[in-house]
């Protein structure tokens, strides 16, 4: 059977437009969502940037307010906003009531504030949380300072997004309204592309 190259064209052409659809579909699944997020880097969040690359999850241990050791990967589950901070930083102190407004609004099952302090003394982090009556933040305390080594963090505050598996989404290297309309719109999508299902 002959077939006229202007037939095979036409037969071929539709094939080669599912193909490329089909790539760009399964390319984007492939991807882990993350560039899901970008349209929702806007506003108050538009310092936001997600990851292509992202660093491993740090595998510090850090102290808890009763001295219990707490890991990042007790969270596995929820999707997680780590923020690194410090009393010493301005920029710091002035978004910690925004994050603790942000763990009263969305924190639960499927979401947690985890902010760890990057005070030599975690009196000092204790203290200011209690005095600024931030009791919902948790009290967690990285001596070390092992996790900006591991999360290439050079400044503080550090914010960084992870999904429920531990996988980093995205960081925000700089203070933030984290109780903003737009805030909240990021970490509701970061729930929706990358909490458990």
């Amino acid at each position: 059977m002959n077939i006229s190259p202007l037939k095979a064209g036409l037969i071929i052409m539709p094939l080669i437009g599912v193909v490329a659809v089909l790539y760009v579909v399964f390319s984007a699944m492939d991807s882990g969502g993350n560039g899901s997020l970008d349209s929702y880097a806007t506003g108050h969040m538009s310092a936001f940037r997600t990851e292509e690359a992202p660093r491993p999850q740090p595998t510090v241990v850090y102290t808890g307010a009763d001295g219990q050791e707490i890991r990042l990967s007790d969270y596995r589950g929820k999707v997680i906003l780590v923020n690194f901070w410090a009393t010493w930083c301005a920029p710091c102190v002035e978004e910690m009531p925004a994050l603790s407004n942000l763990q009263s609004e969305l924190g639960g099952d499927t979401f947690e504030v985890v902010t760890i302090s990057m005070d030599r003394r975690m009196e000092d982090a204790a203290n200011f949380l209690t005095n600024m009556q931030l009791e919902n933040l948790p009290l967690i305390h990285d001596s070390t300072f092992g996790s900006m080594a591991q999360t290439g963090a050079i400044g503080l505050p550090m914010s960084i997004l992870y999904a429920s598996d531990g996988r980093e989404i995205g960081r925000l290297p700089a203070p933030a309204e984290w109780d903003s309309e737009d805030a909240i719109r990021l970490i509701e999508a970061a729930i929706r592309f990358h909490g458990e299902n």
